[in-house]
C-alpha cells in the first residue's frame, strides 16, 4: 500500500475507534500507527498537503482523548517522536497543532505511574519540541507541567531525572514568564540545593542540565553571583569546555554549548572569559570538532564560535587560531602528531562553507557569517598578511556561492541559495576593505559579466520586477532579492575601476527601472546596514540622467502608505477586541449573585460621593470612617484580584478562539482542495472513459492486423531460415576481412611513423652538413687572413732588423711586438689543432652535433677575439710607420743641417 493510502486508512481507523472504543477497532488502529512509523513518511508530513495535516491533527486529538488505551497512546507518541526529527513537521507540531499543551496534559495523566513508558516518550518528545522553541506560560497543563518536574528532579534519581532535567531547563532557557513562576514558589531554596549537588554528578548530561538551568535562573542574582563568581568561573569554564570536547553524545554538547553562549551575554561572564587563561587550548580543542562527522555537533560549534566573535577580544584570539594555527596546542587525540594542512581550522571552515543545499543543517551560512567576523577583525587590527593564503583558498568557494543552479525547483533551497549568496557577498566586502593586494586578487577572479548574471537572475525569477506598487515587504523571497541586487552593487562599485567592464555594467544597472523596487525596500528598512547601502547606491545613481528618481519617490511613499494601513488595520483589529473584553466582563459578573452586584453598585456610589466631595448625612465618627475605608479598600482588592483572574481566562479564551480560527481557516482550505482536487478527478474520469473507448476500438483494428501480421510472420520465418545461413557464412567471412583490416591498419601505420622518422632524420642531417660546410668556409677564410698576416711580420722584422742603432725605442718596442706576435702565433697554433679535432669529430659521428655546434660557437668568439688583436696589430703598425716617417725627416734635417745635400726624398726609410 502507498503512503497516501496508509493515511487515508490511519483516518478512518481513528474515526471508527472514535466512534466506539471496540478491542478490534483499537487493534486496527494500532496496525495502522504501525504502519506509518515504518514507512517514515517524515518529509510528506513537513509538506502543506491536505491528508498529512488531516493525519497530524487526527493524532493530536487521539492524544487529547483522556479515555484512549495507553497502549495507543505509546503508539501515537512513538510515531510523533520519529516526525518531530524533521525541522518543519517539529514547527507545525508546537506552532499549529499545539503539540506541548497536549503532551503536557499527558504528562499529567500519566505522572501517577512512573514506570509507564508513555510518560518517558512524553517527556522525551517534550524536550525535543522545547528545545530552542519559547513555551507560553499560560497555556494548558503548563503549570502542573513545571511542578511535576520540579518535585520528580528533586526526588529519587531514575530513568526520567535526565529527561525532566533536559525539559525544565528548555523550558527556562529565555522565558521570562516560566523563570518568575519558578521563583516565586516556596521550594525554590532547596530546589537550587538539589541542582548544585548535581554538578558533581558523574553524569555530564546531567552536570550540563542543572548548569543551564541555574544560569537561567540565578545568573543576575545573589545565588548565581556566588555560583558564577570569579573565585569559581574558572572551573566552570574548564567544566563546560571539558563537556563540549568529550561529551557523552551530541545532545551533551548542543546544551553545553547554547550553556557557553547564555553566559557570554553576561558582560561579567565574558570579561572573565577573555582573562581565562586556557581559553587558546580549549578554542584549538573546539576547532578540532570541526573535522567531526555529526552535523549537528558543526552547527553548534559554528554558533558557539560566532558567539566568541560578539566579545572583540576572543574575536581576535579566535581570528589567531584560524589564521595562524601553528601556534596551537594539538588537541589530546592528536596529541602524537603534527597538524597537517587537511587538520587546518580554516580548510574545515571552507569545507563545512562549500556544503550542498541539500543538506539538513545549513553550515554555509554560519560558517560564511564566521568569516565576515573574522575579515573585520582583520580590518580592525590590520594585519592582512595572514589572510593572503586564506582568500586564495575562499574566494573560489565564494564565486562558487554566487552562481545560481539552473535546475533548483525547490522554493526551501531557493531560500537557502539565496541566503547564501548574500553571506558571500559580505564576505567579499570585507575582503575588498583589507588592503589593496586582497583586492586586486579578487578583482582577477571576480568579472562583470559574473555580476550582471547574478543581479538579472535576482531580477528575473525572485518576483521583484513584478511592477510598480508591488509591496516588497509580503514576500521574505523580495527581501533577500533586494539584499542581494543591492549588496552586489555595493561590491561592483568598489571594483568598478579595477575590472574591465565592471564600470559600465554596474551604471547600467544603476539606470534601470526594475531597480527601484530594491532601492525601496533598502530606503524604508528598519535594517541599519541595509540602509546605508541603499544610500550609498542612491548618491551614485542620483546624478544620472536616465536614474527614475521620480518613480523612486512614488514607490516609498506608496510603501510607506501601505505601512501605514497595516498599523491602522492592527490598532482596528485591539480596539474591536476590547469591546469583547468588555462583553465578556459583563457576561461573568451577570454570573456572578447579585449580592455582589448590589455591593460593587453601593461601593460606585460611595467613591463618586467621596470624589465630588460631598459631606454624608448622618454624622460619622473618624473611627467609624476609617473602618469604613478599610472595607472598600479590602472589596476593591477582592474586585481586582476577580478582574485580573477574569483577564486571565479571557486571554486564555482569546488564544483558544485563535486557534479555532486558524483551525476553521486550515479546514476551510482543506475542504477548498478537496473539491477541486474532486473536480479534477471528474474531469479526469471523463478523459479516461473516452480514451478507453477510442483504445478498444483501435484494439480490435489492431487484433485483425495481428491475424494478418501472423500469416507473414510465417512466410517471413522461412525465408530468415535461409537467410541465417547465408548469414552465418557471411560472419565467418567478415570476421576474417576485419582481422586482415587490422593488421594492414598497424602496418600503415608503422609505415607512416618510420616514414616521418626518416623525413625528420634527413632534415637533421642535411641541416648540419650545410653547418658543416658553413663553418669550413669561415675557418678556409680564417686561415688565408693569418697567412697574409704572417707574411706581412716576416717583412716588417726584415726592415725593422736593418735599422741602426740609434733608435733603440723603436727596437725595443718592436721586441714587444715580436713577443705579442709569437704568443698569437701559438695561440693560432692552439685553434688550428682544436679546428682540426672538430673536423675530426664531425667526421666521425652525426649524433654529436649538439656539441659541434657549441664547439663552433666557441671557435666563433676565438675568432673573433683573434680579429680584434688582429685589429690593434694593425693600428700599431700604422703607429710605427708614421713614427719612422717622423724619423727620416729628422735625419734629413740633421744631414741638411750638416751641409749634406740629402734630402728627406732620398733616405728611404719606408717599410
Amino acid at each position: 500500500m502507498d503512503a497516501l493510502g496508509c493515511m487515508k486508512s490511519l483516518l478512518l481507523a481513528a474515526t471508527q475507534y472514535r466512534a466506539a472504543k471496540t478491542e478490534p477497532n483499537a487493534a486496527l488502529l494500532q496496525r495502522s500507527l504501525e504502519v506509518i512509523s515504518g514507512l517514515k513518511l517524515t518529509r510528506l508530513f513537513a509538506s502543506n498537503q491536505i491528508l498529512p495535516s488531516e493525519c497530524l491533527s487526527c493524532l493530536v486529538e487521539l492524544l487529547e482523548d483522556t479515555n484512549i488505551n495507553p497502549s495507543l497512546t505509546l503508539s501515537v507518541v512513538t510515531l510523533l517522536s520519529q516526525l518531530a526529527s524533521d525541522n518543519e513537521t517539529r514547527e507545525a507540531l508546537q506552532d499549529t497543532y499545539n503539540l506541548t499543551s497536549v503532551l503536557a496534559g499527558v504528562v499529567h495523566r500519566s505522572s501517577t505511574d512512573l514506570s509507564d513508558p508513555v510518560l518517558l516518550q512524553s517527556i522525551q518528545l517534550l524536550q525535543r519540541l522545547t528545545y530552542n522553541v519559547p513555551v507560553f506560560c499560560a497555556g494548558a497543563n503548563i503549570d502542573e507541567l513545571i511542578s511535576f518536574l520540579m518535585h520528580h528532579v528533586q526526588s529519587t534519581e531514575d530513568e526520567l531525572t535526565i529527561p525532566c532535567l533536559g525539559l525544565l531547563a528548555n523550558l527556562c532557557r529565555h522565558n521570562l514568564s516560566i523563570q518568575t513562576r519558578i521563583k516565586s514558589l516556596n521550594n525554590v531554596k532547596s530546589f537550587y540545593r538539589t541542582l548544585i549537588s548535581f554538578l558533581a554528578h558523574s553524569s555530564l548530561t546531567m552536570v550540563v542540565f542543572a548548569l543551564s538551568v541555574l544560569s537561567s535562573l540565578t545568573l543576575n542574582e545573589e545565588v548565581g553571583g556566588k555560583l558564577f563568581h570569579a573565585r569559581n568561573i574558572h572551573q566552570t569554564f574548564q567544566l563546560i569546555f571539558n563537556i563540549v570536547v568529550n561529551g557523552d553524545g551530541t545532545l551533551t554538547r548542543k546544551y553545553s554549548v547554547d550553556l557557553l553562549m547564555d553566559l557570554l551575554k553576561s558582560p561579567k561572564v565574558a570579561d572573565y572569559l577573555t582573562r581565562y587563561e586556557h581559553f587558546t587550548s580549549c578554542l584549538g580543542q573546539v576547532l578540532d570538532l570541526l573535522h567531526g562527522r555529526d552535523p549537528d555537533s558543526s552547527s553548534k560549534i559554528l554558533e558557539l564560535l560566532l558567539a566568541f566573535c560578539s566579545v572583540r577580544e576572543l574575536r581576535h584570539t579566535l581570528r589567531q587560531a584560524i589564521l595562524e594555527p601553528s601556534g596551537l596546542p594539538v588537541s589530546g587525540h592528536t596529541r602524537f602528531v603534527t597538524r597537517s594542512k587537511t587538520f587546518e581550522p580554516s580548510v574545515a571552515l571552507v569545507h563545512l562553507s562549500n556544503q550542498p543545499l541539500e543538506g539538513s543543517e545549513d553550515y554555509s551560512v554560519l560558517a560564511l557569517q564566521l568569516f565576515k567576523e573574522i575579515f573585520e577583525d582583520i580590518i580592525n587590527t590590520g594585519n592582512s598578511a595572514s589572510a593572503e593564503h586564506f582568500v586564495d583558498l575562499l574566494l573560489p568557494v565564494l564565486l562558487d556561492h554566487l552562481q545560481m543552479p539552473e535546475q533548483i525547483v525547490d522554493e526551501l533551497l531557493v531560500k537557502k541559495k539565496c541566503e547564501r549568496m548574500v553571506k558571500a557577498i559580505n564576505v567579499l566586502t570585507n575582503i575588498l576593505s583589507i588592503d589593496d593586494v586582497l583586492k586586486m586578487s579578487a578583482s582577477k577572479v571576480l568579472t562583470a559579466s559574473q555580476c550582471m548574471s547574478l543581479i538579472e537572475h535576482q531580477f528575473t525569477y525572485s518576483g521583484i520586477d513584478t511592477g510598480f506598487g508591488t509591496k516588497v515587504v509580503d514576500s521574505k523571497m523580495c527581501k533577500l532579492a533586494a539584499d542581494i541586487i543591492l549588496k552586489t552593487l555595493d561590491l561592483m562599485s568598489r571594483l568598478k575601476q579595477d575590472v574591465p567592464g565592471m564600470e559600465v555594467s554596474f551604471y547600467k544597472v544603476l539606470q534601470d527601472q526594475r531597480l527601484i523596487m530594491p532601492l525601496t525596500f533598502a530606503l524604508t528598512s528598519d535594517h541599519r546596514e541595509l540602509v546605508q547601502v541603499g544610500l550609498g547606491i542612491l548618491f551614485e545613481a542620483a546624478p544620472l540622467p536616465d536614474f527614475p528618481a521620480t518613480v523612486l519617490g512614488e514607490s516609498i511613499a506608496s510603501n510607506n502608505a501601505y505601512r501605514q494601513q497595516e498599523m491602522e488595520h492592527a490598532s482596528k483589529r485591539i480596539q474591536v477586541q476590547s469591546p469583547v473584553t468588555g462583553i465578556a466582563s459583563v457576561r461573568v459578573s451577570s454570573s456572578c449573585p447579585s449580592s455582589d452586584g448590589s455591593t460593587t453598585s453601593n461601593i460606585q456610589e460611595l467613591i463618586q460621593k467621596l470624589h465630588s466631595g460631598l459631606e454624608l448625612k448622618e454624622p460619622i465618627t473618624a473611627v467609624r470612617v476609617s473602618a469604613i475605608m478599610d472595607v472598600y479598600e479590602q472589596k476593591l482588592s477582592a474586585l481586582a484580584s476577580k478582574e485580573t483572574r477574569l483577564q486571565d481566562l479571557l486571554e486564555a479564551k482569546a488564544l483558544a478562539l485563535a486557534q479555532a480560527d486558524r483551525l476553521m481557516a486550515q479546514y476551510r482550505c482543506q475542504r477548498a482542495q478537496a473539491e477541486s482536487e474532486a473536480r479534477t478527478l471528474a474531469a479526469m474520469l471523463k478523459d479516461a472513459e473516452r480514451k478507453n473507448e477510442e483504445l478498444s476500438d483501435l484494439l480490435k483494428a489492431q487484433q485483425v492486423e495481428s491475424e494478418r501480421a501472423q500469416a507473414d510472420i510465417e512466410q517471413l520465418f522461412q525465408h530468415n531460415r535461409k537467410l541465417q545461413t547465408v548469414a552465418e557464412e557471411h560472419e565467418t567471412l567478415k570476421k576474417s576481412s576485419v582481422d586482415l583490416l587490422q593488421r594492414y591498419e598497424t602496418t600503415e601505420r608503422l609505415h607512416k611513423d618510420l616514414q616521418t622518422t626518416c623525413n625528420s632524420l634527413n632534415k637533421q642531417m642535411e641541416a648540419v652538413k650545410k653547418l658543416n660546410e658553413s663553418l669550413k668556409q669561415q675557418n678556409d677564410r680564417t686561415a688565408a687572413q693569418l697567412v697574409e698576416t704572417e707574411n706581412h711580420r716576416k717583412e716588417l722584422q726584415q726592415q725593422l732588423q736593418e735599422r741602426d742603432g740609434k733608435i733603440a725605442t723603436l727596437q725595443q718596442k718592436i721586441k714587444v711586438l715580436e713577443e705579442k706576435l709569437k704568443a698569437q702565433q701559438k695561440e693560432k697554433t692552439d685553434m688550428e689543432q682544436s679546428i682540426d679535432i672538430l673536423r675530426k669529430e664531425l667526421s666521425k659521428t652525426e649524433q654529436a652535433r649538439k656539441e659541434l655546434s657549441i664547439k663552433a660557437s666557441s671557435l666563433e668568439v676565438q675568432k673573433s677575439q683573434l680579429e680584434g688583436r688582429l685589429e690593434e696589430k694593425e693600428a700599431l703598425v700604422k703607429l710605427q710607420k708614421e713614427e719612422l716617417n717622423k724619423h727620416s725627416n729628422m735625419i734629413a734635417m740633421i744631414h741638411s743641417l750638416s751641409g749634406g745635400k740629402l734630402s728627406a726624398e732620398t733616405v728611404n726609410l719606408s717599410l
